[in-house]
């Protein structure tokens, strides 16, 4: 199992960053491979440029100043998102991250017909996880529509494997959570790695009989 955590938060001493230390823990006691990228902490530039923008399709020349990022990309098959949800979506750090990462050529690719649509890339991603924060309710959070979860979790996925595997885990009511509340949310987070690297585990063995 290779997995790739995107972690999105300004703060090293924040709760998200709790629950990303969580996830990579219970990752490496399954014995999974992980590589982590830290958006705020490597200083990303989520900005897509009119120069990138205009060479968008052109592949792989679309990769320049992303190149690692793409590799790491291309690299895993469990992708998992770590983040705050602000103004019931992705940060703009991370929203910035899929526009200049998700290229032509590796995430998906282009039509080329008149008619046509684009065709999955990310095939070898067979697990999608987002582990998140809400400072609204659940149920004004579902009225909203959760455009961040949709973004990922259905956007995202669709350009993954068929039948890729998903969890989702949000800690709602954010701004007036307790100890107790957080301390719940890190081991739901964790049964929800552990299911995800279960079935990992069980599909190799599988796979090995």
């Amino acid at each position: 199992m290779r997995a790739l955590v995107v972690h999105c938060h300004p703060r090293e001493g924040s709760f998200t960053a709790a629950v990303r230390d969580t996830v990579i823990g219970r990752l490496h006691a399954a014995g999974a491979e992980v590589r982590l990228i830290d958006l705020y902490a490597e200083a990303f530039d989520p900005v897509l440029g009119p120069g990138e923008h205009a060479g968008y399709a052109r592949v792989p020349e679309n990769r320049a100043g992303v190149e690692a990022h793409v590799a790491h990309l291309e690299w895993c098959d469990t992708l998992i998102f770590v983040y705050p949800t602000w103004w019931y979506g992705l940060p703009a750090m991370l929203k910035g991250w899929l526009d200049r990462v998700l290229l032509p050529g590796s995430a998906f690719v282009l039509p080329e017909g008149e008619g046509e649509t684009i065709r999955p890339g990310l095939t070898h991603v067979r697990r999608l996880a987002v582990f998140t924060t809400c400072g609204a309710s659940r149920w004004l959070t579902a009225l909203i529509g959760a455009p961040g979860k949709r973004t990922i979790l259905r956007g995202v996925r669709a350009l993954c494997a068929r039948g890729c595997r998903t969890a989702f885990a949000a800690h709602y009511l954010m701004d007036s959570s307790t100890a107790e509340s957080r301390a719940r949310h890190l081991a739901r987070v964790a049964r929800r790695v552990d299911r995800m690297t279960g079935g990992a585990a069980r599909g190799a063995e599988a796979r090995a009989a």
